[in-house]
């Protein structure tokens, strides 16, 4: 079994997965706001006390935790965007003494959430049976990771395969990362519902993305036009990376992707415009899989691939 602990702005959950991807001993809890550090570890302690209480505890041989970025996974430690109260905090070791405490001293690996998904989507999602590919989360922000011969490959810091942080746009809007024509200032959630609304569209209740998404349904032309821009810069960035490493297939998850055709339309159509070399012809690109499975399954896939067996 592998312990696994996924991370996130607005809930912290665990469970124990074993080596076919089944969870068991699943549980959750909220991830407490505008307090201090510890108190958002102890629900991480509740998670892990709880599951140590599993009959299939004493089983677990390692453990995967996949948390909200930015990570620096070479020195365990975290600082969620969406976690104030986090910044270079040791998730990692602090992780490892509760594992002690409950008898389990076992390897634990730190993951970002972009990385987990993309181990999860190889092992049993959309990316599955491809040796080659980029998974990536398009949502709030825009994030993702690589698998390269087989192998995750996540970098020094854990943080290879970042693609929103491409710049697609060389005269592009600032990016809050401090560059300029970033993937995710241009198609993330947030940046597609800002442009709608600066270029006129009136929202019908829902001024998010997903408001966008349902007003392109309905044929609203600034709506669609926000969907064909995030589309373009997803498809530059997708090729660039592609021709880089060559990869075979870009798998797309996350609340964005969820408005279906109506993002994958216009990242299918100007990759033709992108793609255009004889080894990144074929490129796929397709939905995830695996949704709202993706952080457990992720952290655990992370920590079966990259930790010795």
């Amino acid at each position: 079994m592998t312990v696994a602990i996924d991370i996130g702005g607005t809930k912290i959950a665990g469970a124990l997965v074993d080596s076919d991807g089944a969870m068991t001993a699943t549980t959750r809890r909220p991830t407490p706001r505008g307090t201090d550090a510890d108190t958002v570890f102890a629900a991480v302690a509740e998670v892990v006390a709880e599951l140590a209480e599993s009959p299939l505890w004493p089983s677990a041989v390692r453990c995967g935790i996949g948390s909200a970025g930015p990570v620096d996974s070479a020195l365990g430690t975290v600082s969620p965007v969406n976690i104030t109260a986090w910044r270079g905090y040791p998730v990692q070791a602090r992780v490892e003494e509760r594992l002690a405490e409950h008898g389990a001293r076992i390897p634990t690996v730190l993951a970002g959430d972009g990385v987990a998904m993309t181990a999860a989507e190889h092992w049993l999602g959309a990316a599955r049976g491809h040796a080659n590919a980029l998974c990536m989360v398009v949502s709030t922000g825009v994030g993702g990771g690589l698998v390269l011969n087989n192998q995750l490959h996540p970098g020094p810091t854990g943080n290879a395969g970042h693609i929103g942080h491409i710049s697609v746009a060389l005269d592009g809007e600032p990016c809050a990362c401090g560059g300029r024509g970033c993937v995710e200032s241009i198609a993330s959630g947030t940046a597609i519902a800002h442009w709608a609304l600066a270029q006129g569209w009136s929202p019908d209740g829902d001024p998010t993305a997903a408001g966008v998404a349902a007003a392109a349904q309905a044929g609203d032309p600034v709506a669609l036009a926000a969907f064909d821009r995030a589309g373009r810069a997803l498809a530059a960035a997708i090729a660039a990376t592609a021709t880089l490493v060559e990869t075979d297939i870009a798998v797309i998850g996350g609340g964005v992707a969820a408005s279906g055709d109506i993002l994958f339309g216009p990242v299918r159509a100007h990759l033709a415009s992108y793609a255009t070399l004889s080894f990144v012809r074929d490129l796929q690109v397709v939905p995830a899989s695996l949704g709202t499975h993706a952080g457990l399954i992720g952290a655990a896939a992370a920590a079966t691939m990259l930790l010795p067996s």
